[in-house]
């Protein structure tokens, strides 16, 4: 007694110094994220310079319009010769740096055991801040998300810890390169729990909300603790209220914007389905998709005075805030407009985010709603910017089915709690619409297309800990080794009555079992009633005792790669009269959920069988 007590408080005292081990390594990656944050920041301003003005400088206000390039009308080969540049990175470094990272990273975590190559990080950030400088229309919490990761990873790797702190540090690096680059700390540590996580507990998340904090302290230091867009004060002091009407008007405009979550995830994988097509390595169709994102800037620039839809587009944001973009079909044209220029951005082979873009288009799309709503009822009480307010939180929600943090992150850059219950109501809505209309978030369908699934939720373990012998889904029957259909069950009865368990034994021993699954195909598939059962039959089940756990029993099934398991009191197998029961891997699946608590990589899909190679 004294030996096992001081066993398990030696595996105590080892897990309680794996997670303060953990929680010290989260200070380092948030260290690292949060200034990786401010680099990528940095380098965005260079080579926005460098590519529209041929100046060098860092010196650049996002929430301002650029103003004209000093290229004129060349501006137009701007975005293609960055596009060049892009694709020499990506090609000959790291092929992981093209797109918009999220997926890379939840394939890492799923599929690659945590593992990240050490160069991403570094193209990451040089190909997603060239994009971007040079007129792109992606954001930059893709590229920094995958930057604080890369170095997760590798520092994991390198400190030789276990897998799960690989995967809780990977964690760490991308909420905590959320948090820094938006000035939102819960922010991050949701993304990474929504997102990334593979399991919630404390010692998951602290040290998520370590790195988080500790991010967007730096973060802080170099841009000051604002937020990332000016609120209006007008805004901030009168609340909005919730009357009957002014409700309906929000849970409609969620309607509304889970359509376009799901137009905006369609689109940009239509035109990557495009842009294949088109032969190379590359340099062609990201040249000739960012030529056309050249000439749609110069003709937003020309026609209504700004560029618009280039780069992260946060100064148009900060004008439907300000309710100075007051015109409903410029508000929805530009919407339109951003969905088409990320598409043909990241469809034909750039690198950056999602977010960013997604906060443009559930802008605008809040106030072209807000414009339409005065334009029907002119006493409406919603304004233009507590409706982009809303859309960019919807959109978020929907588009990447991170809804708890869209509401979090929103209130968090806009400051103003009179929003909270507006943005939660809607932005559920929005993400209902587009679940009903598309399973896939814009991060999980690149994974999808590759077929790859992932789970939509972390399953409690609470099954697992629960004895094996409560999940028995039908009785046993004893039937001679030279058994055949007929005897497990008569063809009369079949119509009437369920198939069991059959237990094969030759002079008092057990030979084999026939799950009552085998013996239902066999009679779907028309198998002769002279078929010899031990032909159907698992020669090889294990034997346990029935007292063992869920948990367990998977474990013993994996090791021995069997498919069945025969429980007896004391584990020892003496005759048919000491089997108190039969448990098969398909009870388990039907029971159990292991697809969402043991096999990461087929959800909604019953878990390959233990003696496949697939399996550890």
């Amino acid at each position: 007694m004294n030996k096992g007590f001081g066993a398990g408080r030696a595996n105590l005292l080892r897990e309680t110094r794996a997670e303060i081990a953990t929680a010290a390594l989260a200070v380092a990656v948030g260290v690292i994220a949060g200034l990786g944050a401010v680099g990528f920041r940095k380098l965005i301003a260079i080579f926005h310079n460098l590519f529209f003005y041929a100046r060098f400088t860092a010196v650049y206000d996002n929430l301002q319009h650029s103003l004209p390039s000093t290229w004129g009308a060349f501006v137009i080969l701007v975005p293609a010769v960055g596009a060049l540049i892009v694709t020499f990175l990506v090609n000959h470094f790291a092929p992981e740096a093209k797109g918009h990272g999220v997926p890379e990273v939840i394939d890492a975590v799923y599929f690659k055991r945590g593992v990240i190559r050490a160069p991403v990080a570094l193209i990451k950030a040089l190909a997603s801040s060239i994009s971007i400088g040079s007129g792109g229309s992606v954001g930059r919490e893709g590229p920094i998300v995958q930057i604080g990761a890369t170095f997760g990873s590798r520092l994991a790797l390198w400190m030789k810890i276990p897998e799960w702190q690989r995967l809780v540090l990977i964690a760490c690096g991308g909420g905590a390169g959320i948090a820094a680059t938006f000035n939102t700390p819960l922010g991050g540590v949701l993304f990474a729990a929504e997102l990334l996580l593979v399991e919630i507990s404390a010692r998951t998340l602290i040290p998520v909300m370590i790195a988080s904090g500790t991010a967007s302290l730096i973060g802080r230091a170099f841009f000051g603790d604002n937020a990332s867009f000016v609120m209006p004060p007008l805004m901030l002091s009168h609340p909005a209220a919730l009357p009957g009407l002014e409700l309906g008007s929000y849970i409609f405009m969620g309607l509304l914007t889970g359509i376009a979550g799901m137009l905006y995830i369609r689109s940009i994988y239509w035109f990557e389905d495009l842009f294949k097509h088109i032969p190379g390595k590359g340099y062609l169709r990201h040249a000739l998709g960012m030529l056309l994102i050249g000439v749609l800037m110069y003709l937003m620039l020309r026609y209504t005075g700004h560029y618009y839809t280039e780069g992260v587009g946060y100064a148009t944001v900060q004008d439907a805030l300000d309710g100075t973009l007051t015109v409903g079909w410029l508000a929805l044209l530009l919407a339109v407009l951003k969905v088409l220029a990320t598409s043909l951005t990241l469809g034909s082979g750039a690198s950056g985010g999602v977010f960013s873009p997604s906060l443009f288009i559930g802008a605008m799309l809040g106030a072209a709603y807000a414009a339409g709503v005065h334009a029907l009822l002119p006493g409406a009480s919603i304004s233009i910017g507590t409706a982009a307010v809303i859309g960019m939180a919807c959109m978020v929600g929907a588009s990447t089915g991170a809804a708890v943090t869209g509401v979090v992150m929103i209130f968090e850059m806009t400051r103003d709690y009179h929003l909270i219950i507006p943005l939660i109501i809607s932005v559920s809505v929005a993400y209902a619409m587009r679940r009903l209309l598309l399973a896939d978030t814009v991060y999980t369908m690149k994974l999808t297309r590759r077929g790859q699934r992932i789970t939509t939720a972390i399953q409690s373990q609470l099954y697992l800990t629960r004895r094996a012998l409560e999940f028995i889904n039908a009785p046993f029957l004893c039937l001679d080794a030279g058994a055949i259909l007929d005897d497990a069950l008569p063809r009369r009865h079949r119509l009437r009555k369920a198939p069991r368990v059959v237990l094969l034994e030759d002079d008092g021993t057990l030979v084999g079992v026939v799950p009552a699954r085998t013996l239902h195909a066999a009679f779907d598939s028309g198998s002769p009633g002279s078929t010899p059962l031990r032909e159907l039959a698992d020669l090889k089940p294990v034997v346990v005792e029935s007292a063992i756990q869920v948990f367990d029993l998977v474990s013993v099934l994996r090791r021995q790669r069997a498919r069945n398991a025969l429980m007896t009191r004391d584990g020892t197998l003496a005759g048919p009269d000491s089997v108190l029961g039969v448990v098969t891997w398909g009870d388990l699946v039907e029971n159990v959920n292991l697809a969402g608590s043991l096999d990461f990589g087929n959800e909604g899909q019953e878990p390959k069988p233990p003696d496949q190679s697939a399996l550890p």
